[in-house]
């Protein structure tokens, strides 16, 4: 069906561990060269196009840069406050940016304004342009998928409506990500309006992860032939244990400590059996109905033996073959010296 702030200036003296420089006060262009990206360049949408980028800022330095603030100089474009505005050496902070292309048509230029208070006071302007086309609308405004479970059938269509010329036609529909499958259907056409309907699905074996990418409508428009639709989502795993690492922490020899382990699924489950690869020093009570959340106590006895005992639990879903895994470390306090015993395999 699918194709196709005030610091002394010998305080950042030794700024800048992974690059070739040293940053200072009257370097005025200290904070520019943590920006992967001097402007925003959006060409040209349609109109009620969810059209949105982003601005990766990376601390280069050896001292922690603090964003005071993000504003932008027109309404029609939005900066979202920055992921974390305190970035430590070498680490790095995204700010999203939104053009508003509903309220606002043709071309918009506006400036992202960056303000840091540490280590010194500095402003960038990142330039954010686009053009709204007013002829072409987009309804919804992109492809949503929202939080979907990995191997779950999905599909959303966006409604493209033209008002112009009777003749006017998307050629073809290009996309760079094979997991994502699109379908374009014309739906009427006369008096100077086309519709067309643009079906989008994931493939079944999407990977677990976000998703941001461009599908790209290619029209028979000499000027602007293309138009791009953005699709977003995150695709997820069917069951969900937390934590994945189970840390009991130190333990004295002989004694017994429990922990919870959780495991979360998007509809009602059964666990048909958990295995641990290693040791039978832990002990878990399996769970007997089917919920959508399983509070599992696991409980570790330490042996006389002093050491660090770990292993690695997978958890079976009745019916279904699926499996998750958890680990679980602990630490023993006993003879100086002495390692802790580990027997074979146990299961549950």
């Amino acid at each position: 069906m699918f194709w196709h702030t005030a610091i002394k200036v010998t305080a950042i003296c030794a700024v800048m561990a992974a690059s070739s420089g040293s940053a200072s006060a009257q370097d005025q262009h200290w904070a520019e060269k943590m920006f992967d990206k001097s402007r925003i360049e959006f060409g040209t949408v349609a109109r009620g196009a969810d059209t949105r980028g982003k601005l990766i800022v990376t601390n280069k330095y050896l001292e922690d840069v603090h964003i005071q603030s993000v504003t932008t100089s027109c309404g029609c474009a939005k900066a979202n406050k920055p992921a974390k505005d305190l970035v430590k050496s070498l680490d790095s902070t995204e700010i999203e940016v939104v053009m508003d292309t509903v309220q606002h048509m043709n071309q918009k230029e506006s400036n992202v304004i960056v303000t840091f208070d540490l280590p010194f006071y500095a402003q960038v302007r990142i330039p954010v342009r686009a053009f709204i086309r007013t002829d072409v609308v987009l309804q919804p405004g992109g492809v949503e998928f929202g939080s979907v479970a990995k191997g779950t059938p999905v599909e959303r269509t966006v409604r493209i409506s033209y008002a112009g010329r009777d003749t006017w036609t998307i050629r073809d529909v290009e996309g760079r990500n094979p997991n994502i499958l699109h379908r374009l259907t014309e739906v009427s056409r006369g008096g100077g309006r086309v519709l067309y309907d643009l079906t989008v699905a994931l493939k079944p074996e999407t990977p677990i992860g976000d998703l941001r990418e461009q599908i790209v409508l290619n029209t028979d428009d000499s000027g602007n032939p293309k138009i791009p639709v953005l699709v977003q989502g995150r695709v997820e795993p069917e069951y969900v244990v937390n934590p994945d690492i189970v840390s009991f922490g130190l333990v004295q020899a002989g004694s017994k400590k429990p922990m919870n382990v959780v495991v979360r699924g998007r509809k009602p489950f059964q666990i048909q059996g958990i295995q641990s690869e290693h040791t039978s020093h832990f002990e878990v009570r399996l769970p007997q109905d089917a919920k959508t959340i399983h509070v599992l106590p696991l409980t570790f006895t330490a042996p006389a033996e002093g050491g660090t005992i770990e292993d690695t639990f997978t958890i079976t879903i009745t019916g279904t073959g699926e499996t998750v895994q958890f680990k679980a470390y602990a630490k023993v306090n006993g003879p100086a010296g002495a390692a802790a015993a580990i027997p074979g395999k146990a299961a549950f």
